[in-house]
């Protein structure tokens, strides 16, 4: 064996003793527990903001524009995305876990658990915003805007998550992964949709994210809205990335949804 063919096979060994198989990982029942914790987690610092912005608003009139309340979620959702995205996949929506999972790229025994602890830390948020800001809770949540149906917000979350989840899909796919570059796609996103939609629905695209100020503010008057737009919206983008991309986002795709937590490495000892 020449020197060139033994440091192939140096090479080799080391990357299979050093990286950990996704898949593998993700089926490991230990890890269930971080996996769940860093959706409640994450979902509670993106409902701190978005819900947050709202209600500081309310208490502090005029400290507030639109522009930031609407570009701050999308910062926060950069940011868990960068911090923990190789957790949990970071879906910190239950449209996204139903998104990932439709395509293939999550188990559908996990979603219900994963929904579970969104909501719940939707809910944490809201409680803490509620003691800490002292204004209801309802002045976080999102509203079809006066004058405006049920069915026109509707509509708008529906055309509005089918975006963010292409955005989504696309950038977690074998096809096209760009890596952690992913998260300043999903933040300027959700920014950009909520500089243009939030005036008709409050563009929340994210039924937890709804979920919390509503349940602790008690007005679930339109919550259906806000469930269903992002549903549909959800299942038409999965459509639509089936028709660019085939079946299924790859193994980059499944990595994306479902996180790659590195808790063994096994370096090699010098002979």
């Amino acid at each position: 064996m020449n020197q060139d063919d033994r440091i192939k096979e140096e090479l080799a060994a080391l990357l299979e003793r050093d990286v950990v198989s996704p898949a593998e990982d993700f089926q490991d029942p230990g890890q269930e527990w971080r996996r769940l914790f860093s959706e409640l987690y994450g979902t509670f610092f993106l409902v701190l903001v978005a819900a947050g912005a709202g209600m500081v608003g309310q208490a502090f009139p005029e400290t507030i524009s639109r522009t930031s309340a609407v570009v701050a979620p999308g910062l926060m959702v950069m940011a868990i995305i960068l911090f923990m995205g190789k957790v949990s996949g970071a879906h910190l929506n239950p449209a996204v876990s139903f998104a990932f999972a439709l395509r293939g790229d999550f188990p559908w025994k996990r979603v219900p658990g994963y929904i579970v602890v969104q909501l719940a830390g939707a809910v944490l948020a809201c409680l803490f915003l509620s003691q800490v800001v002292d204004v209801s809770a309802t002045y976080g949540s999102n509203f079809p805007a006066a004058g405006f149906s049920d069915g026109a917000a509707f509509w708008m979350g529906v055309v509005l998550t089918f975006g963010l989840l292409s955005v989504i899909l696309g950038t977690a796919s074998g096809a096209q992964n760009v890596g952690t570059i992913g998260a300043l796609a999903v933040g300027s996103y959700i920014a950009l949709a909520g500089l243009w939609g939030s005036p008709i629905s409050g563009a929340s695209m994210n039924p937890a994210r709804t979920f919390g100020p509503d349940l602790v503010g008690g007005d679930f008057s339109a919550y259906w809205v806000y469930v269903a737009g992002p549903l549909v919206g959800a299942t038409i983008a999965v459509g639509a990335a089936f028709l660019l991309r085939g079946t299924g986002g790859g193994r980059t795709g499944s990595t994306a949804a479902q996180g790659d937590i590195r808790t063994e490495v096994d370096h090699p000892t010098a002979d």
